[in-house]
């Protein structure tokens, strides 16, 4: 008894001139709309004679017709009575022994679905008049949420919790229609004419989901920049629509067992803006500075910052400062650059051997002889030009100069 199939593949105008009264789905429907009974159809397209029908009652013989993306759901009293997935005419027929009450449809129809009927088919033979309702099989778009106020959560790679102002849109998905009708939609929406809509404002049904999202935003935000795989990166979400798609799914499903108990799944999403708190904006320009001064790009970076410490020592105090410079780049380890300075800290060169010593002369002359302090010696100041001309840090018309003022020219 019930449905049986009596057309498949495409339907439009080669049925419609079968068929001359039908049911189907109303026209202009919007994108966001998710259950609805079915309307009768005379023929031509909706121009012939069936004018008197009830929307969504059927009786033996009637002739239903499923567009893609549509779902047909049977009822009794309440009690769904059949379900078919699969596109194409169907025919209802309670004396019909070669009926049947779902139509896998090549895959169309998920375990889970056919779990769902055997648990709450209705048994027995219809008593009484069937009512037929769509629901839609397809991802609905244009489902917004937003936070008023910051949302805060703990977050793997800033090591701290960040806060942020956030909205966007995700689109929806009715993943068993069997359990979205029982266990969810309310009885108002199955009275002829009745649309049920996500997006509508009046719908307390789609507003509660809306304040389950934002509830679910924080946990969705934590799941995600504390999985290895996403990189722990919170700016790769406005990106990675479905990445976060699954995480945002995870959380409502975890607090209010969406696609166990409700039949929806979160499809995918579209962050339309982040606006982080104060605290979280300067920590995230910390954490650029670390990025950007890290690796081979942060040596290049501190090569380029002591060159410039060089060139404004000589600038300022001539060769003595950029002696000094030297000397405290030498004392603060930066020789060990991966590129390092000829003559700077841990990667000096030798020092030159000392200049041969002078006969001993005697000890009255010895004592009466002044001694020249080391930072006059011209051999020393000569090794230290010579040493910073070799690395670049003096050109050759300084290391000229150093040399006629240390000889005396």
């Amino acid at each position: 008894m019930g449905l049986f199939k009596a057309a498949a593949g495409a339907i439009g105008g080669t049925l419609a001139d079968q068929w001359k009264d039908f049911y189907t789905v109303p026209s202009g429907l919007t994108p966001t709309a998710a259950l609805f009974a079915a309307v009768p159809s005379g023929e031509n397209a909706g121009r012939g004679s069936n004018t008197k029908a009830s929307d969504g009652v059927i009786s033996n013989g009637s002739k239903i017709l499923v567009p893609e993306g549509y779902g047909l759901i049977l009822m009794q009293e309440g009690a769904i009575t059949g379900f078919a997935a699969e596109p194409g005419g169907y025919e209802w027929n309670s004396e019909a022994q070669d009926s049947q009450s779902i139509f896998a449809g090549n895959g169309i129809v998920s375990p889970l679905i056919t779990t769902s009927w055997e648990r709450f088919k209705f048994g027995g033979r219809p008593a009484a008049q069937q009512r037929a309702y769509f629901v839609a099989l397809k991802e609905l778009p244009n489902n917004r949420f937003g936070t008023q106020s910051e949302i805060y959560w703990d977050d793997a790679y800033l090591n701290a919790q960040v806060g942020a102002v956030t909205r966007g849109t995700y689109t929806l998905k009715i993943s068993d229609p069997i359990l979205f009708v029982k266990n969810y939609l309310p009885a108002k929406y199955l009275e002829p004419g009745q649309i049920f809509d996500f997006t509508d404002l009046e719908n307390d049904a789609a507003t509660q989901l809306f304040n389950e999202v934002v509830g679910s935003l924080a946990p969705a935000f934590s799941m995600y920049t504390n999985d290895p795989s996403k990189g722990n990166r919170i700016t790769k979400i406005q990106q990675d629509s479905v990445g976060f798609a699954h995480s945002l799914s995870a959380a409502v499903d975890q607090n209010y067992q969406w696609s166990t108990v409700r039949g929806l799944v979160i499809a995918a999403t579209a962050i339309i803006a982040i606006e982080y708190d104060e605290n979280t904006r300067e920590l995230l320009k910390t954490v650029q500075r670390a990025d950007a001064l890290a690796g081979q790009r942060g040596n290049v970076n501190l090569q380029a910052s002591v060159a410039a410490g060089f060139e404004a020592a000589g600038e300022n105090a001539g060769t003595g400062g950029l002696v000094g410079m030297g000397m405290a780049a030498g004392a603060t380890g930066l020789g060990g650059l991966q590129q390092p300075v000829p003559g700077v800290g841990a990667q000096a060169a030798p020092a030159a051997p000392a200049a041969p010593a002078a006969p001993a002369a005697p000890a009255a002359e010895a004592s009466a002889a002044p001694v020249a302090p080391a930072a006059d010696d011209p051999m020393a100041q000569l090794t230290k030009a010579k040493e910073m001309l070799d690395a670049g840090l003096i050109t050759q018309e300084d290391y000229d100069a150093i040399k006629a003022k240390a000889l005396g020219l």
